[in-house]
């Protein structure tokens, strides 16, 4: 044993505030053998807050026996507090012979194993345990002269139910989304994955917030590495706070300063299912609707859920209008000035002369107008995000429209320059990941002032150095570019192009998944027989 180690300060010994924080310095600080003294340590570890509720009583019969039982008024189920601890305690103690055998040196192990009617108790002498389970909502039994006490499952604060994803809305699929309890979550997830071999491992992150936070992997399908990574980033942690999803995201993540997501957030159950499937390794936090899930690559953040619920032909064309869409919205205000501005004989005659046309009399150069127009759109995007529900989208559009027209009857902007910007906006919604396209958005700026300072040079680079940045980067140990670079042909069936089901029968084999085989190779689609047919 370490020499260092000091023996714990038994709580009897405290005496004012300043010792409370003697005592927390020395870790770890247990239980007293003495009902009034814990309940004063306790009492001053909380501050006597307002919220914190502590009830003594003594058993019928059993004077010389005195119990308190602490719990924070707001974040308990009173009905489980009265019912199944305090009327257990009162009626069953008046069974007759049960009050006679009970002692203050057993009355701990006897009301643990005979008295207590909930579902989920544990029995522990720790200070700290005692103090997080008190403030997630639990009730703390303490017991007469016992030094340790008992904490009852006793959690009901208010939470939303399960309730449509709002952001990953889709056509065909689920209508479930996750809600900001972290078992609502856990529970959806393994509604859908009802395998013994689901792990599901829990720690605490926050050293004021306290926050619980589980892991989940499939124990014989996710790679042992990448799942020792995460436990292992995950508790060398030490945040003050950790109050959503995307604390832990930016603090995980290999390269903090790309505005590339390199984990992936979502609130659709089934998305996170079908990822711990494919051998990906989930995170859930308690108190926020958004799960991370990790590896991630560059394709993944351009496929929506129904993809899959869809007829494979039908699902890879949308995700090819989605990567036009998401070209359209990257590069085309900055194409649009570099073939204005530098280089207009690559365009039709007609084109290069209505172009003249109808920026005739526009006070300001092409760029600054392209700059206008898309600063006004950001302005409306984000206000339309800001405001109520039913309100926000029809301000964003009649805002929009407004906007345009009025710009152009002024003569602030031409005609052109409004539906550049119209379709760049437009392009910008089809992106399913919104970490995604707000990447996209930003990265719009930098190939505007490309494009008005170099031309298609200027582009070109840009295009250049965004390929060199995409390829360096890795998630977990993944390239962000696979299955393309580097090229893996048994991953190609669903990055972009996506096979039928049925034909994929591995896993993607970046994820170095430890079964690769998802369907059995020998099991082939059958063609109806004529014994089948009518």
């Amino acid at each position: 044993m370490d020499g260092n180690f000091k023996k714990p300060i038994p709580a009897s010994e405290i005496k004012d505030q300043r010792q409370v924080k003697e005592v927390l310095a020395e870790k770890p600080t247990e239980l007293a053998a003495n009902l009034e003294a814990n309940l004063k340590l306790l009492q001053m570890l909380l501050h006597n807050s307002s919220d914190l509720v502590v009830r003594r009583f003594r058993l019928p019969a059993k004077e010389d026996l005195e119990l308190a039982f602490i719990y924070i008024d707001g974040m308990t189920d009173k009905q489980v507090v009265d019912q199944d601890i305090m009327q257990s305690l009162l009626h069953l103690a008046r069974i007759q012979g049960f009050v006679d055998r009970l002692t203050p040196s057993n009355a701990l192990e006897m009301i643990e194993a005979h008295l207590l009617t909930v579902g989920e108790i544990k029995v522990t002498a720790k200070i700290e345990e005692i103090l997080h389970s008190v403030l997630s909502g639990d009730t703390i039994l303490l017991i007469g002269e016992n030094s340790t006490g008992i904490i009852v499952n006793t959690r009901g604060f208010s939470t939303r139910g399960v309730q449509e994803p709002t952001i990953e809305a889709v056509v065909r699929g689920p209508r479930e989304g996750f809600s900001e309890g972290l078992r609502t979550n856990t529970s959806l997830i393994r509604r859908r994955i009802k395998d013994p071999d689901l792990v599901v491992e829990s720690v605490v992150i926050g050293e004021r917030t306290a926050t619980d936070i589980a892991v989940l992997y499939i124990k014989d399908l996710a790679n042992p590495k990448v799942v020792q990574e995460v436990k292992g980033r995950l508790k060398k942690l030490r945040p003050d706070a950790v109050l959503e999803s995307g604390y832990l995201e930016q603090m995980l993540q290999d390269r903090s300063m790309s505005v590339f997501p390199q984990m992936q957030a979502t609130e659709r159950p089934d998305k996170v299912a079908a990822g711990i499937l494919e051998g990906r390794v989930a995170v859930v936090v308690d108190g926020t609707p958004f799960v991370l899930l990790a590896p991630v690559v560059w394709a993944q953040f351009f496929q929506s859920p129904e993809d899959y619920y869809e007829r494979s032909q039908l699902s890879t064309f949308i995700r090819l209008v989605r990567l036009i869409a998401n070209a359209f919205s990257l590069f085309l205000p900055g194409l649009y000035i570099a073939m204005t501005s530098f280089h207009p004989e690559m365009l039709p005659t007609g084109l290069t002369l209505a172009l003249a046309a109808a920026r005739t009399g526009v006070p300001f150069s092409l760029l600054t107008e392209t700059l206008i127009m898309e600063t006004a759109v950001e302005i409306v995007r984000e206000a339309s995000v800001r405001l109520p529900g039913p309100i926000g989208p029809t301000v964003g559009i009649v805002g929009g429209l407004i906007l345009g027209e009025a710009s152009v009857r002024a003569g602030i902007v031409s005609p052109l320059t409004v539906i550049v910007v119209a379709i760049t906006a437009i392009g910008s919604f089809a992106t399913p990941n919104y970490s995604t396209a707000i990447s996209i958005r930003l990265l719009r700026f930098p190939f505007i002032f490309l494009g008005a300072s170099f031309g298609l040079i200027g582009i070109t680079a840009g295009v250049i150095l965004m390929a060199i940045h995409l390829a360096s980067l890795e998630s977990w140990g993944v390239p962000y570019l696979a299955p393309y670079a580097p090229y893996q042909p048994k991953g190609l069936g669903d990055a972009i192009l996506r096979r039928s089901i049925p034909f994929q029968k591995t896993r993607p084999q970046f994820l170095k998944p430890l079964d690769e085989q998802r369907l059995p190779d020998d099991v082939d689609r059958k063609e109806t027989t004529d014994e089948t047919k009518p």
